[in-house]
């Protein structure tokens, strides 16, 4: 155990890394974020979070997801542009993830596994906002924001005092991120309306 409790800070350190470097859409955040989320499975599970250790593996196929569709993906193979979804898809997205949170937590709650319902509901929600920031959808976010405030509470009842710090530090650079992202959404549209107008 103590072996692994050293893990979660080296994990955190990478983590932090990561959001720093999304925050830029620096196309390093991705390898930061498989350093990250490699350690993090191991210490998840240890924890008895499965529903965590699962989306950490979730996270290593996202980060090379991401790293494609930052580099690589969109028009012409130019990497993609921040973008707002459409309301409804909103709509939709928040009846998946109470409908499959609450059906992963019921599964969940049969086994030792520990706060099973909100394990699961952080998961599946992290899922979804995990695939927006690599497709560069602004509302990931806002998404986060409220992921995160009930992964500190999470983290703190498993005394994973490193996560749960980590997850404080995440809702100031939250904020930050969708400020950066919005600026850059922002000088986006001026210049394709610039563009039109010509």
């Amino acid at each position: 155990m103590a072996e692994l409790l050293s893990l979660e800070p080296l994990s955190v350190v990478f983590a932090v890394a990561y959001l720093a470097l999304a925050i830029r859409q620096s196309l390093w955040c991705w390898p930061a974020a498989l350093i990250s989320v490699s350690l993090w499975a191991v210490v998840a599970f240890d924890a008895r979070l499965y529903m965590d250790a699962v989306l950490q593996l979730f996270y290593f196929a996202m980060g090379i997801y991401g790293w494609y569709q930052w580099s690589r993906g969109g028009e012409q193979h130019a990497g993609i542009r921040v973008h707002w979804w459409p309301a409804s898809w909103h709509a939709v997205t928040l009846v998946l993830v109470l409908l499959c949170g609450a059906g992963f937590g019921r599964a969940l709650a049969e086994t030792d596994a520990e706060f099973a319902y909100l394990d699961s509901f952080t998961t599946v929600a992290a899922i979804v906002a995990t695939f927006m920031l690599a497709r560069k959808v602004i509302e990931n976010w806002i998404y986060w924001f409220v992921i995160d405030s009930l992964y500190i509470y999470l983290y703190l009842q498993r005394e994973l005092v490193w996560y749960a710090g980590l997850y404080l530090v995440y809702l100031v650079m939250i904020v930050i991120g969708y400020r950066a992202w919005l600026k850059t959404l922002q000088v986006d549209e001026v210049a394709a309306d610039g563009r039109d107008a010509a």
